[in-house]
């Protein structure tokens, strides 16, 4: 995979989370919707990739992760992504709602105003966690 194709994934993944929320598929919809953001950090760090480089073995190993606070640091992006928490407060109450997702959910129930939350964070055009993240991709 290459990063077009995770930018690829991202909007598709967030398209059919709101779906799936619109239908009534909450639980879906929550657990989609956190994979339009992992699949955004992916893209990022493709983008840093040389060509020709030999990676570090760490850094490929962190990078297939699930785990926002381990991808964004491999994306070199914590440094702009506490910037963009200090300095927008909106952003910072989107990100600490996305940053409780887990694929772990896909055990467990979402509500409709848990999965709507989740959905409007990400996809909110202004303020919203995928719209921040394509600055980066």
């Amino acid at each position: 995979m290459n990063r077009l194709d995770f930018q690829r994934l991202a909007r598709r993944r967030l398209k059919e989370a709101r779906t799936l929320l619109k239908n009534g598929g909450y639980d879906g919809a929550y657990y989609l919707a956190g994979y339009a953001v992992e699949c955004a950090l992916k893209a990022c760090i493709a983008k840093q990739s040389q060509r020709h480089e030999f990676p570090d073995k760490t850094r490929v190993l962190d990078s297939y992760s699930h785990d926002f606070a381990k991808l964004v640091r491999v994306a070199n992006l914590t440094n702009d992504l506490q910037n963009e928490k200090n300095m927008n407060a909106v952003f910072r109450q989107n990100w600490s709602i996305v940053e409780k997702w887990s694929e772990e959910i896909r055990y467990q129930t979402a509500t409709l105003d848990e999965a709507t939350e989740l959905c409007s964070a990400i996809a909110d055009r202004k303020n919203g966690v995928l719209s921040w993240l394509k600055k980066y991709w």
